[in-house]
């Protein structure tokens, strides 16, 4: 075999190993109907739970290697229900979530990486009323049968992202802190 040929063939290796490192990482699809993302908040120190019905995911999970993983998120704004149509209606308005301008949230993850007890770090670009900022929060993965599950909370400020404008600025009524919960069953 000449020189070449063995170059040739040593390079085309290269490309198959890469190719096959490259695909280790799986492509979930999550399951709408098992699949859900919420919030908490507190108005008047009263915690309020609510939800949003709409979203998407694509998630690209390496198990073995999580810094090979990506996620990201769209999150339907105008899909948010705090169970009463009349707050709805008023959270869609300019002050809070300003659907019309702004219909949908995205979270697009830039890192992950294996952290304490089993969990990821997870790192990303949140995005909510126009406003990005970056993200870190912890996240559980762990698999039933042939699905893998995604659960966590990410706090963060409303008035970082706009939400709650002129004299919802205030945090004696509704607090400045909101916990983002979310819990994934993404099948492969």
């Amino acid at each position: 075999m000449s020189n070449y040929s063995s170059v040739r063939f040593s390079l085309i290796g290269l490309l198959i190993g890469a190719t096959v490192i490259a695909s280790a990482a799986t492509l979930l699809k999550p399951d709408p109907a098992k699949s859900t993302i919420g919030i908490v908040f507190k108005q008047e120190n009263v915690p309020v739970e609510a939800k949003f019905k709409k979203f998407s995911a694509q998630i690209d999970y390496d198990a073995a290697k999580p810094e090979n993983s990506k996620a990201s998120v769209d999150i339907d704004v105008t899909s948010f229900d705090l169970g009463d149509p009349e707050y709805n209606g008023e959270v869609m308005k300019k002050a809070w979530f300003n659907a019309p301008q702004f219909p949908k949230a995205s979270f697009i993850s830039t890192g992950m990486k294996a952290g304490a007890n089993g969990r990821l770090d997870v790192s990303g670009k949140l995005t909510i009323k126009g406003r990005v900022a970056d993200v870190s929060f912890p996240l559980s993965v762990r698999k039933d049968g042939n699905n893998t599950v995604f659960d966590g909370a990410l706090p963060i400020k409303r008035l970082a992202y706009n939400i709650g404008e002129g004299e919802w600025r205030d945090t004696g009524t509704v607090a400045d802190e909101v916990i983002i919960k979310f819990h994934v069953v993404a099948l492969p």
